[in-house]
């Protein structure tokens, strides 16, 4: 199974922008989540068209089962 992280931020521009991170671990934690996007914004090193980030909106792990299929 596969896990990635959605993380979405408010902008100034009073928008909300969102950052994916894939193959995170499974075992991920709030507190986890909550540091990564804590210390996003007070590096401030991404910025959007509509303006910096200014504050966490929410985030989500979404698992991903990925089946393949054989080929005869």
């Amino acid at each position: 199974m596969e896990y990635t992280l959605n993380m979405v931020f408010n902008t100034s521009g009073g928008k909300k922008t969102t950052f994916s991170i894939t193959d995170v671990k499974s075992s991920l934690t709030p507190p986890e989540v909550n540091s990564l996007m804590n210390t996003i914004l007070t590096e401030n090193i991404f910025s959007t068209s509509s303006g910096d980030l200014v504050s966490k909106a929410s985030a989500a792990i979404v698992a991903k089962t990925v089946t393949t299929v054989a080929m005869s």
